[in-house]
């Protein structure tokens, strides 16, 4: 499965790159789609692109819905996998 996912900016790159985390997995993410993106931004992202920015509250809402549903792990799992 692969789910739009939130998750906190905590770095920018040069050339519309952001390293984005969340429950200690880091990935680079393409930010190229989102205008003003700063540091401790959440982006909801899916195949390594940034969609748009989301609130600190609906992000975690967001992840909390996901993990009651049993996702959030396997998502997770697929950032890092991909991220490695």
């Amino acid at each position: 499965m692969c789910l739009a996912i939130p998750a906190r900016v905590v770095e920018l790159e040069d050339g519309d790159i952001a390293v984005v985390a969340l429950e200690g997995v880091k990935k680079r993410i393409s930010v190229a789609l989102v205008e003003d993106i700063a540091i401790g931004d959440y982006v909801l992202i899916h195949v390594g692109y940034a969609l748009h920015k989301v609130s600190p509250e609906e992000a975690a809402r967001t992840l909390e819905l996901m993990a009651e549903a049993g996702i959030l792990s396997e998502e997770l799992a697929e950032i890092g996998e991909s991220a490695a």
